[in-house]
């Protein structure tokens, strides 16, 4: 029995009973409610508006009807008929009432148990170990790699212990004295190492449009001269390290707002604390940007801003601007702290075609880096003031022209600081061509320059003679899955890079090509292919050399295992 028949029935059961009762007030009070029933069926959307007024059209022609059938039925026997105003209905027996309450009642059931099972399942009603609300508004997420890294030297690379130190080494060591070997670059001998490295995250809602994060993952600790220093662009954890347990420290920590309007358009981007990069990066989308400014491991400690405009109605049309200020060290010994200032402006554009083009020039300024020689006589380190002695490098990897800081008590040189300032311009720029849907051909070129350079400046601090190396290029090509994480997705990537020594600062560039720095030009060749759902293997090679120099080539190859989760 369909609604109507169901509405007509129950109206008609009641009137039956008024009937006999004889009360005109009830016979309007059954027409209100009657009324009512259906317009409330309607906003719950039981009725359409016009199966409503049918019904009511229906109701009174059927009304009328009856009533022109009883007067005349009556006239036939003397009856005088109903009063004005009066309806007569027939009798219903009480068994056929109990059967359409019965399919009322049976029809009704399915809807409103499962309106109701909706309901509780929305409000954990009776659930076992049911989580509470603040526990949904986590969300832990990670990643695990497992890397075979083999180091290949050239022939006929510079001798080791001849030409190339490490000064990273000599400054934790506390000078060429306590370092040793560790003082020189090693350029001959072939390395194979298995390395590791976890990562896991733990994002939480705070409220609408802030969340909170954090993650922890392994890290590359050193320890030289029984003084621990941590790489900033690397969590490989190198296995053999049965004297002890993997470091496992917070990579990541920070707050972090999106403004989004009523379009759905992500138009300011607030973060603060140790942060990812905040820098668009492009030329290397597959595996998370170039690398030849910024390191991909690299996190940032300090505060950003990006705003992005839509231009016109089209979101896919956007300028966007990026500020940052990061503190890189700070000591209340010496009044010139350590910071990174940078700014940021570019564009986003999307074709009709879904082609995407993605460009930015960005200018980051690095204040206090600069080294400051003890003038002393004798210039020891001993006698380091401590602005001399702050402006020695937490960080340095190969590359950059360097200046004596200061001396031992042999008068051998124990500290070393950066001879230059940095002050880079950066340009970046990508083409994604979805002509292979749903594969991408991706172009990107990066260049970057140092426009800090004072050439007089570097060669008295260095005190040698030094040429201005002070430029950086790439050009890269993506070709496959944006990113595999299924089973038989693949990619392959290819790139040539250029650095030259004082081009960027050598301690946040890539830690791969060339093992590490500037002062190095080559070609890296690679892809990944998916093994299964979000499990893929990776394998690169990178075959580079010195630019200026004695001969110092290597090749690298990285096989990886790679998982998240």
């Amino acid at each position: 029995m369909d609604n109507k028949k169901q509405l007509m029935t129950l109206a008609l059961c009641g009137m039956v009973g008024l009937a006999q009762a004889g009360e005109k007030e009830e016979l309007l009070k059954l027409r209100n409610t009657t009324t009512n029933l259906i317009k409330e069926l309607v906003k719950q959307h039981v009725l359409t508006e016009q199966a409503a007024q049918e019904m009511i059209k229906r109701a009174e022609a059927d009304a009328q009807a009856q009533v022109a059938e009883q007067t005349a039925s009556k006239a036939g026997k003397n009856d005088p008929g109903p009063e004005a105003g009066e309806v007569r209905v027939p009798y219903v027996p009480d068994f056929i009432k109990d059967e359409l309450r019965q399919q009322v009642r049976s029809e009704l059931r399915a809807d409103v148990v499962k309106d109701v099972m909706q309901e509780a399942k929305t409000q954990k009603w009776g659930v076992p170990d049911a989580l509470p609300e603040w526990i949904s508004r986590f969300k832990l997420s990670g990643d695990l790699r497992l890397r075979s890294q083999t180091e290949m030297m050239g022939d006929g690379n510079s001798p080791f212990g001849s030409y190339y130190a490490n000064f990273q080494n000599i400054n934790q060591a506390g000078g060429w004295t306590q370092a040793g070997l560790n003082g020189y670059l090693n350029t001959n001998q072939d390395r194979q190492r298995f390395r590791e490295r976890l990562r896991l995250v733990v994002d939480a809602d705070v409220t609408e449009g802030l969340k909170a994060s954090v993650r922890l993952a392994t890290s590359a600790v050193t320890s030289s001269n029984n003084n621990l220093w941590y790489d900033p662009v690397s969590t490989n954890q190198t296995l053999g390290n049965y004297s002890g347990q993997y470091q496992f420290l917070i990579d990541r920590a920070f707050l972090k707002y999106d403004a989004v309007n009523k379009d759905g358009f992500k138009w300011l981007t607030l973060t603060g604390g140790r942060i990812a990069n905040p820098w668009y990066v492009g030329g290397g989308e597959f595996t998370g940007g170039s690398e030849l400014v910024w390191d991909t491991d690299l996190n940032f400690e300090g505060f950003a801003a990006t705003a992005r405009k839509a231009l016109g109605n089209n979101n896919n049309h956007a300028l966007f601007a990026t500020l940052g200020a990061f503190p890189l060290l700070e000591s209340a010994l010496s009044s010139g702290n350590k910071w990174l200032y940078g700014s940021q402006a570019g564009l986003d554009w999307g074709f009709a075609n879904h082609d995407q083009l993605r460009m930015a020039v960005a200018f980051y300024d690095y204040e206090n880096i600069k080294a400051k020689p003890n003038t002393n006589t004798p210039a020891t380190c001993s006698t380091n003031n401590a602005n001399n002695s702050f402006s020695v490098p937490q960080f340095m990897q190969f590359g950059n022209t360097v200046a004596i800081i200061c001396y031992d008590n042999n008068n051998i040189p124990q500290s070393y600081g950066l001879a230059s300032d940095y002050r880079i311009v950066n340009a970046n720029a990508s083409y994604d061509f979805a002509l292979f849907a749903p594969h991408h051909l991706i172009l990107g070129a990066d260049y970057a320059k140092n426009v800090g350079f004072d050439k007089s400046s570097v060669q008295k601090l260095a005190n040698t003679t030094v040429g201005d190396n002070t430029n950086a290029w790439q050009v890269r090509l993506d070709f496959g899955w944006p990113k595999v994480s299924r089973a038989h997705q693949w990619n392959v990537f290819s790139l040539y890079k250029y650095v030259q020594s004082d081009a960027i600062l050598s301690a946040f560039t890539d830690s791969d090509f060339h093992l590490g720095g500037t002062n190095a030009k080559g070609w890296v060749v690679g892809a990944n292919y998916g093994l299964m759902k979000n499990v893929w293997a990776t394998g690169r090679w990178l075959s580079t050399d010195v630019i200026t120099g004695p001969k110092y080539s290597n090749d690298v190859l990285q096989l990886d295992l790679n998982t998240s989760f």
